[in-house]
């Protein structure tokens, strides 16, 4: 008997009740309607800023300023300060610009643009891990790589808006947001740090009702600036929030985002809840909630299986993540423990080791560290968090990390880099080094974070 993956049912059958519910905001309405999400406070959700007002504000732009300096420790202490397997930092025992943006919205009439600088570490960690500037003419890499946010588009009055965009934006999957200032957590467990970090091509977001949102994309790629194939990435993205205490999203993808292999065909659906279940602002204790999310994924076709070994090696991809968070003294102060763990033969999505300057642009990974079909992942993590925030606009941090693999996967005291720096091709043999790569990690990390 053949077997259908997953996808091929979820993704219309999802796709289908998002039409569905969306049918009728085509429909005359003469009343007039809030703003979407307004009739409570949303800034306690994770991946969300806490910001109430920005700094500057005029009926034409709305400007914003990021800054996001870090000091991380790693207990392994690698020689070459090489940290592996996480998009948010990349060195170790020095202190480091990872992020500074700056840009802001402009607004005139329906007409709205936005625009965000990816200047510092993210720069160099971020754009890498793209493997569709393999494809054709013209540098990706170069011509996105200080860009964090760039898009355009036009809202239209239409029963409680819509807003159609184009360009690049942050990616949702995975809950936590691209910037640190608006997450609970430095360091996301992996089902957030493996998903994309931005998202290139078309945004449609329409809004049924004041409490909930459906989102449609049309995109070159699951972190892609271009195409892999001929075949865009689209997704539906749903976010439902009852009441002001309760946050639900699920975000569903499809795409062919294996370079030259059209007829493999990505599937992955992530999907989170976030309850605030206590707040009392004149008690010590101000305000608690909590997060899960589970993702769900796999790859079929083009010589793999979503789940049949029999037929060809799999490649598929599990993972949940769990954090509870305490906001103390009107919420000046923030104690967050959570963790969580993934799946994934075949390591799809895992971020490659940077082992002799390799990056995700390696299609079969490294010789070091591959990424063939079927090739075993399984790892956890768990960390511990604490935030001051003596006002909105700043967060000092600081986190205890622990991670764990199956697979020697993290830096260890002898490094990833050949003796005299990075010799060859990108993540090639040179002869006589081999990597010190360790099962486990264990890290202090010490941040300034700052949003304006």
């Amino acid at each position: 008997m053949r077997r259908v993956s997953f996808g091929k049912f979820c993704t219309p059958i999802l796709l289908g009740i998002a039409f569905a519910s969306n049918s009728f905001l085509f429909a005359e309405d003469k009343e007039k309607k809030e703003e979407p999400f307004s009739f409570a406070d949303f800034t306690w959700v994770n991946g969300t800023p806490r910001q109430k007002k920005p700094l500057l504000e005029t009926p034409y732009f709305t400007g914003e300023f990021r800054a996001d300096i870090a000091y991380v420790y790693s207990f392994n202490r690698p020689k070459d300060h090489t940290l592996s397997g996480s998009s948010q930092t990349a060195r170790t025992n020095e202190i480091q610009v990872e992020h500074i943006g700056l840009g802001g919205d402009f607004h005139y009439e329906n007409v709205k643009a936005r625009f965000l600088t990816m200047l510092g570490m993210y720069s160099v960690i971020t754009p890498p891990s793209d493997s569709s500037q393999n494809r054709g003419q013209w540098n990706f890499v170069e011509a996105y790589r200080y860009i964090g946010e760039a898009n355009a588009g036009y809202h239209f009055d239409v029963g409680n808006g819509i807003n159609v965009d184009a360009g690049l934006f942050p990616s949702y999957l995975g809950l936590f947001s691209t910037y640190n200032y608006d997450n609970w957590v430095y360091q996301p467990s992996y089902i957030s740090a493996h998903t994309p970090w931005y998202l290139n091509g078309i945004r449609i977001q329409t809004f049924p009702t004041d409490r909930f949102k459906i989102e449609y994309w049309i995109l070159n790629g699951w972190q892609a600036y271009g195409m892999f194939n001929e075949m865009p990435g689209l997704g539906v993205a749903l976010l439902w929030n009852p009441t002001g205490s309760i946050s639900t999203q699920s975000n569903n993808y499809v795409g062919a985002d294996t370079l030259g292999t059209p007829g493999r065909i990505r599937y992955h659906t992530d999907n989170s809840i976030l309850v605030k279940y206590y707040e009392n602002s004149s008690k010590f204790l101000s305000k608690a909630a909590f997060s899960f999310t589970f993702d769900l994924g796999c790859e079929n076709g083009g010589g793999v299986s979503c789940w049949d070994s029999k037929k060809h090696p799999i490649q598929n991809y599990r993972g949940f993540m769990f954090y509870n968070r305490l906001w103390f003294a009107k919420d000046r102060h923030a104690i967050t423990l959570g963790g969580g763990a993934v799946s994934n033969p075949g390591r799809y999505l895992i971020l490659l080791p940077p082992i002799n300057g390799a990056t995700g642009a390696s299609t079969s990974g490294t010789p070091y560290f591959t990424t063939t079909p079927g090739d075993p992942f399984n790892a956890l993590d768990m960390s511990l968090t604490y935030d001051y925030m003596p006002s909105e606009s700043i967060t000092f941090r600081v986190e205890y990390d622990h991670r764990h693999a199956d697979e020697p996967y993290f830096a260890g005291r002898n490094g990833m880099t050949p003796p005299g720096g990075n010799k060859g091709a990108p993540g090639s043999l040179v002869a006589g080094f081999k990597p010190d790569l360790r099962r486990s990690e264990d890290r202090m990390d010490l941040a300034i974070l700052i949003k304006f």
